[in-house]
């Protein structure tokens, strides 16, 4: 029998982390062949040209999908999609998969299934079913579930909602967040060879580690919002600051400009940093004090690791959030307030004792075995589940 090959798309740093262990997977299983296709700002020198820690990593490439323009206003962020979707034809007509996999809500993922959907070959998607409220990606990850013929979710509540949206129950599947596979499988770096690898900033003193992403729907400025996060952090000097760069959404280029800056007047306190990949960036997770911004790591990874969060305005609404997760308004009192709680002993309490919400920390491995396992054939007729 023929290997099935199962085609894994990869546009950003945080998807391919959490894509990890599946590709390995599929690399290990003998009725499977991985193919590997990377995508926007993998490609991008201004967001550290990823795809060669991919390929340090052991992995091949084998198709390169240039989608990013210079460019995160609404046009070129819809322009991006509408080259994705041009260059992922072309990408599934010569690779040929029996299945493409596809992880979130991002915008060339979008691309990529519109064109896996019109060339009739069968979509698995992972983390579907999820909420978030403060970000177009919510419409983006229900729309990519309309065009996947199988789910891979994070949760009960999550399988329940794709299943709302009028896919067939026996194609929806609890498996977990594959984000957690990480906590639990990969050996984490000790403070002194984090701090080797960030250029010898200090990480066995306190500090934060601090992600902020554009609200992309709602009525908040972005940089406002961000200028209220620097102004409560500089009412912690006492805590340094590890910054990682936002994503290439909608108003991302110029968050990352106000990050240099901020960090440019703060050199002795202040790293800021495109990209730190999973070790690096879990490792630097397990040592500090408090993950502070509005990314998902902050949901699903911090409060497995048992470290508190900052979780700041409307961007996760929607999502199952810990004990461990403190949410606030994207205002300077309001962030210091949730800090300060964040980093009291009383609160250590409460973080000690959080529960995942996502899983048990082995969805690779569940998911590899669906992916043997499905009955596929070139597409399956999509029918839409009524719910009584």
């Amino acid at each position: 029998m023929s290997q099935r090959k199962i085609c894994v798309i990869t546009g950003s740093r945080a998807e391919y982390g959490l894509l990890y262990w599946i590709m390995k997977e599929i690399e290990a299983t003998p009725d499977l062949q991985l193919q590997l296709v990377v995508t926007g700002m993998h490609l991008s020198p201004e967001f550290g040209l990823t795809y060669k820690a991919i390929e340090s990593d052991g992995f091949n490439i084998d198709d390169k999908v240039e989608t990013l323009l210079s460019s995160d206003t609404s046009v070129g962020v819809s322009k991006s999609i509408g080259l994705g979707v041009i260059g992922f034809a072309d990408t599934f007509h010569r690779q040929k998969p029996d299945v493409v996999l596809v992880l979130g809500d991002r915008f060339e993922i979008l691309a990529a299934v519109q064109a896996a959907f019109i060339s009739r070959i069968p979509v698995a998607h992972i983390s579907g079913g999820e909420v978030t409220e403060g970000a177009v990606d919510d419409a983006i990850r229900h729309s990519i579930t309309k065009m996947s013929h199988y789910h891979f979710v994070a949760a009960e509540r999550y399988r329940k909602r794709v299943i709302q949206l009028g896919e067939q129950p026996d194609t929806v599947f609890n498996v977990g967040d594959p984000g957690l596979d990480n906590v639990v499988r990969l050996s984490l770096l000790s403070t002194q060879e984090l701090s080797d690898r960030i250029g010898g900033f200090d990480t066995s003193k306190p500090y934060f580690l601090v992600t902020f992403h554009p609200t992309t729907t709602g009525i908040a400025d972005p940089e406002q919002s961000l200028g209220a996060l620097f102004a409560a952090l500089d009412e912690f000097p006492a805590y340094a600051v590890i910054f990682t760069k936002s994503n290439a959404d909608m108003g991302g280029r110029r968050l990352n400009d106000m990050i240099d800056e901020y960090a440019q007047a703060r050199k002795n306190r202040v790293l800021a940093v495109t990209s730190l990949g999973q070790l690096k960036y879990l490792s630097a997770m397990k040592y500090c004090a408090v993950v502070i911004g509005n990314s998902s790591s902050g949901i699903v990874e911090s409060p497995a690791m048992h470290i508190p969060t900052v979780n700041i305005g409307s961007r996760q609404n929607g999502r199952l959030k810990a004990s461990s997760v403190i949410d606030c308004l994207e205002v300077k009192d309001e962030i210091v307030i949730a800090i300060e709680l964040a980093i009291s002993e009383t609160f250590k309490i409460v973080v000690n004792e959080t529960v995942s919400l996502y899983g048990d920390c082995d969805a690779s491995s569940a998911i590899v075995k669906h992916l043997k396992e499905l009955d596929i054939g070139q597409q399956q007729s999509k029918k839409f589940y009524d719910i009584d």
